[in-house]
């Protein structure tokens, strides 16, 4: 696409619906609350048996780990998961109240109670569906220095029953929204409600995102991954995603702007849409395509010193650039924002960020 077509300032995601910001953006998926603390040594690491600057499932040795955290003067209480990181960006650069909503399952518990009232404290608006049968989805994020080790689990996440979309709350937040996201890591709860929301953003012309996510989405949930592709209107991945999705699928390329143009002309199910394929890839430039043709823009440099933590820069790089997109800005104008959101994220641990952005 030339600079003149991917650079216009008509060339905006024209929603359909009313001016108003009303819950315009909404995001489905397991919402985990982070327990962070930071440490001076790397005691809690051996006691666990856990590696600086990992990620892994929970095991059954490192349950005792979250309360031991939890229990901490110094614990941090952020609320998190994929999705989450990204609406919560959203609504940070947006700056303005009831523009946001998510949904996911939680426990009926402590962990449950934090992860709802620090949501709400953050603006957005969580109907969040609720079990007795399982604990609220936590992560434990133990800080050693410049390394974090996360241990997941996602318990009550992983018991999201597409019935809750009925829910009056729920429903009144899906048809007010005209933007959905939506991470791959969904792919692995439930299909039924990534379809009912897709169908909808469908069959009402409203822009349905989705994201990879992770290559092991792309291995072992290919079926589920390819019942959504048809609905989505805006792909996210980042290049190792995007070059394991071209190798499983067979496309024949590791070249990213070839990868993105293939998945951009693959077939839609509502074609008064383009889809777009946004493929990150850290520092590098980020690649843009449509039909069209493909773009590239660079990625401001982050001094290497300021740099604090690199996790979650792709949620947030989502949440940028959505938040742009609630405001029928251009493609470019979307980009910069989620250049500069996860700019902003690196320079702190976990998804957090300073109390308002200097985006402009």
């Amino acid at each position: 696409i030339n600079a003149e077509y991917m650079g216009s300032s008509t060339f905006y995601f024209s929603s359909g619906s009313t001016d108003q910001m009303a819950k315009k953006i909404f995001g489905m998926g397991n919402p985990l609350l982070d327990i962070s603390v930071e440490f001076s040594d790397d005691s809690i690491l051996k006691k666990y048996e856990l590696q600086p600057a990992s990620a892994i499932l929970a095991e059954e040795k490192h349950i005792p780990l979250y309360k031991e955290l939890s229990e901490r003067p110094d614990v941090q209480y952020i609320p998190g998961g994929a999705t989450l990181n990204s609406i919560r960006v959203a609504k940070w650069m947006l700056q303005e109240p009831d523009t946001c909503s998510f949904v996911g399952c939680i426990g009926e518990d402590k962990f449950g109670e934090i992860m709802k009232q620090k949501s709400e404290e953050g603006g957005l608006f969580v109907p969040f569906m609720q079990t007795k049968d399982s604990p609220t989805g936590t992560c434990a994020v133990v800080v050693s220095g410049k390394d974090r080790s996360l241990v997941a689990n996602l318990a009550a996440a992983n018991c999201f029953k597409v019935e809750h979309l009925e829910n009056p709350n729920v429903k009144g937040a899906i048809h007010a929204a005209s933007i959905y996201y939506i991470s791959g890591f969904f792919l692995t709860v439930s299909v039924p409600s990534i379809l009912h929301v897709a169908s909808h953003a469908a069959e009402t012309n409203k822009i349905f995102c989705m994201n990879l996510s992770a290559p092991f989405i792309i291995q072992f949930f290919g079926e589920q991954l390819h019942s959504a592709l048809g609905y989505v209107d805006i792909l996210f991945s980042n290049d190792d995603e995007a070059k394991e999705y071209a190798k499983v699928n067979n496309l024949g390329t590791d070249n990213l702007g070839e990868i993105a143009s293939k998945l951009a002309s693959a077939p839609k199910v509502n074609d008064k849409r383009k889809r777009i394929v946004v493929f990150t890839q850290g520092s590098k430039s980020t690649v843009v395509a449509t039909t069209e043709g493909v773009k590239e823009y660079p990625v401001p440099a982050v001094p290497a010193e300021k740099i604090v933590d690199t996790n979650g820069a792709g949620d947030a790089f989502v949440g940028g650039f959505l938040s742009q997109l609630a405001l029928e800005r251009d493609i470019e104008a979307c980009v910069n924002a989620g250049h500069y959101a996860a700019g902003v994220i690196i320079q702190h641990s976990g998804c957090t960020y300073p109390e308002k952005p200097s985006f402009s």
